[in-house]
């Protein structure tokens, strides 16, 4: 049996569209845009073409979106630019506690260069209480970051509703928002969300790795913090690479061409997943919210008395790609940041496993999992001494 790949919150399998497409491209579209010549004015078409149909995927204009070479670029060319290009209008940061690795690494670092930063904590399912939002916007306030999708248990924050509460603000106060793993999850439109700055991330829709876009609204001033040649994009300086683009933008016609048709398919299949392992495994724990408060591809679930990476393991030794933990996280065996922020104890937090997936997973790979799964958590539960029946 081929293996059963449930890891796309990590990364995803390129679509065999996508993979031609690349490799079409690396033998006849590799050049850098150039005025003046047949090969750079082709590819400057290329490129806005390109770029047009990752625009239009979330509402924005060509002009406002900027190629990079992933989420994580896009990520620090949006907080540190537009910090630095801003710190004169204030140097209060808000984001909550259970957000992505990048804000939170990007909010501890200007909190060392002497900006102020406050922590939102969240409920048991992952939302920031939105009175405690409203609370903490002080005169020096400038941005606002957070996590469409929550990477770890799949949340999906109110967006719209974070808006209004900033805008209810005396002066204005911008919202980054990484949207890598609500991106051809869920439809969103940035200007209907009044999104400032907004990541996107080629790989984790059947895209090739090392390209992403950063969205910046018009008016939005961001400081340079990559310098270099100005090749394709002004802010990520320097080469990137044309059939990489190439390939996003199939990935993103495949993904948006049949967008309702995909949401469909996943959630059936991780409502299907869901249902069939708390019905056939005793004492598990869902982390984070049920229905259409998570996004479709996430499941995340506790199995108590054994550790998530024996499971994960074993389940690999039966062919079956899965996770433990946030996909980000240290490599440590620390307990998970964010389900700890959920009120989980030790014990739950490493007991956690995480199933993403795509439109190329099928019911019966879910049966073969399920059935594997039960057998692998009825023989590590058999050895653990936390586990009396």
């Amino acid at each position: 049996m081929k293996r059963i790949y449930f890891n796309n919150c990590l990364t995803s399998q390129p679509a065999p569209e996508v993979i031609e497409t690349v490799t079409q491209n690396m033998n006849n579209n590799y050049y850098f845009p150039e005025d003046f010549i047949e090969m750079g004015t082709k590819t400057t078409k290329f490129l806005d073409d390109s770029k047009k149909i990752i625009a239009d995927s979330i509402g924005a204009e060509i002009k406002e979106l900027h190629l990079t070479s992933g989420g994580t670029s896009a990520n620090n060319l949006a907080i540190k630019g537009f910090l630095t290009a801003n710190s004169d209008k204030g140097t209060h940061i808000i984001c909550s506690v259970i957000d992505y690795p990048d804000i939170l690494t990007n909010a501890a670092f200007f909190e060392k260069s002497g900006f102020d930063v406050t922590y939102l904590p969240t409920d048991k399912d992952g939302f920031i209480d939105l009175n405690d939002l409203k609370n903490s916007l002080r005169n020096d306030t400038i941005l606002f970051m957070t996590t469409f999708a929550n990477h770890t248990v799949g949340t999906i924050q109110p967006i719209k509703k974070y808006r209004e509460i900033l805008d209810a603000a005396d002066h204005k106060i911008a919202m980054f928002v990484d949207a890598c793993e609500a991106y051809a999850r869920i439809p969103f439109d940035v200007k209907d969300l009044g999104i400032d700055l907004l990541s996107i991330s080629a790989h984790k829709i059947h895209g090739p790795q090392g390209i992403g876009a950063l969205y910046q609204r018009k008016g939005i001033i961001l400081g340079q913090v990559q310098h270099g040649v100005d090749r394709i994009d002004n802010l990520y300086t320097g080469g990137l690479s044309i059939p990489s683009i190439a390939g996003f933008a199939k990935a993103v016609e495949l993904a948006f061409d049949n967008l309702e048709t995909n949401i469909s398919k996943i959630r059936k299949l991780s409502d299907n997943l869901l249902s069939k392992i708390e019905s056939t495994i005793p004492y598990t724990l869902l982390n984070g919210p049920r229905g259409r408060n998570r996004v479709p591809h996430n499941i995340n679930i506790s199995f108590d008395f054994i550790e998530g990476e024996a499971i994960m393991m074993m389940m690999d030794m039966y062919g079956v790609s899965i996770s433990t933990g946030s996909a980000c996280a240290s490599k440590g065996l620390k307990p998970n940041y964010v389900l700890m922020a959920l009120g989980r104890d030790h014990e739950q937090s490493h007991s956690s496993m995480k199933f993403t997936l795509s439109r190329y997973n099928t019911l019966e790979e879910i049966d073969y999992t399920v059935k594997k799964l039960a057998d692998v958590v009825k023989e590590l539960r058999a050895r653990s001494p936390l586990y009396k029946q």
